[in-house]
């Protein structure tokens, strides 16, 4: 008769996780985004027509806001366009926060009771947010059409920017989700700084247009790299200063793993919490 030994080690100072065992369970991993696709749309009129609608939406009210009264423009690109590009960004990112915040709650029946990287839940979270940003991207490429704009060699560094994009949101769900479980303000805060945040970004005006002694403060936010490269990479026009992208880049990447580790740290404690 076998007998498997298992061996249990002292959690390291700073935890990280386990590649290898994320991959074999790639499988669940697969489920969960499945399942939260399934479970948005179910039961809706448009289904992932809501996937189109809500960016048009968003074209409509922050046209009118920052292009209509605050007189912002897009340096010689339909505003529509150059809207619509930070919009995929944006929505990417504070539905991927959004979702993962509350993602360790919602699947406490399988926290409690199975073992698997608790890494996957978030993880899943954010990513189900490329479907909706693929669906939406058939919208970007139907109003390049109407405004007869053709893309330039830049649109292949678009994956790099939707990486990019998953890093980010994916650093800040990690923080939020681990600190929800414990911590049940968060879904509270979450909506504030999410607003918050928007505001701050640009998403509707070029970040060319913040200067003087707030520019470093204002790079610091994560999307607005992440912004102006999707800007960059579908348009071929952004403002993108070396020093300040680094600056976007290096804190994007600090987000993520601190917020890696400080995951790790607060796993084992989720299931007595929860």
């Amino acid at each position: 008769m076998m007998t498997t030994t298992i061996v249990i080690r002292p959690s390291r100072r700073f935890p990280l996780p386990r590649f290898k065992e994320l991959w074999e369970f790639r499988e669940l991993f697969y489920f969960l985004v499945w399942r939260d696709i399934i479970i948005r749309y179910r039961q809706t009129i448009l289904g992932v027509g809501w996937a189109i609608v809500k960016p048009i939406l968003s074209v409509v009210v922050i046209t009118f806001i920052f292009n209509k009264l605050a007189g912002f423009t897009s340096e010689g690109i339909p505003y529509q366009l150059f809207t619509l590009a930070g919009i995929l960004a944006w929505n990417f990112f504070s539905q991927g926060v959004t979702a993962a915040s509350q993602s360790m709650i919602y699947n406490s029946n399988l926290v409690t009771k199975v073992y698997f990287p608790r890494l996957i839940i978030p993880s899943a979270a954010v990513l189900r947010g490329l479907v909706d940003l693929g669906i939406a991207l058939l919208l970007y490429a139907s109003l390049m059409y109407y405004y007869s704009f053709s893309p330039g060699w830049q649109l292949f560094l678009f994956p790099l920017a939707v990486a990019w994009g998953v890093m980010s949101c994916l650093g800040v769900s990690l923080w939020v989700s681990a600190i929800g479980v414990k911590y049940h303000d968060v879904a509270q805060a979450l909506p504030f700084f999410v607003q918050l945040l928007f505001w701050i970004s640009p998403v509707g005006y070029s970040s060319a247009k913040v200067t003087g002694r707030f520019v470093l403060f204002y790079w610091m936010n994560p999307m607005a790299g992440v912004i102006e490269c999707f800007r960059y990479s579908l348009l071929g026009k952004a403002y993108l200063p070396a020093n300040l992208l680094i600056l976007s880049l290096a804190v994007s990447v600090m987000i993520l793993v601190s917020g890696i580790i400080n995951f790790k740290r607060m796993e084992k404690e989720f299931a007595d919490v929860i």
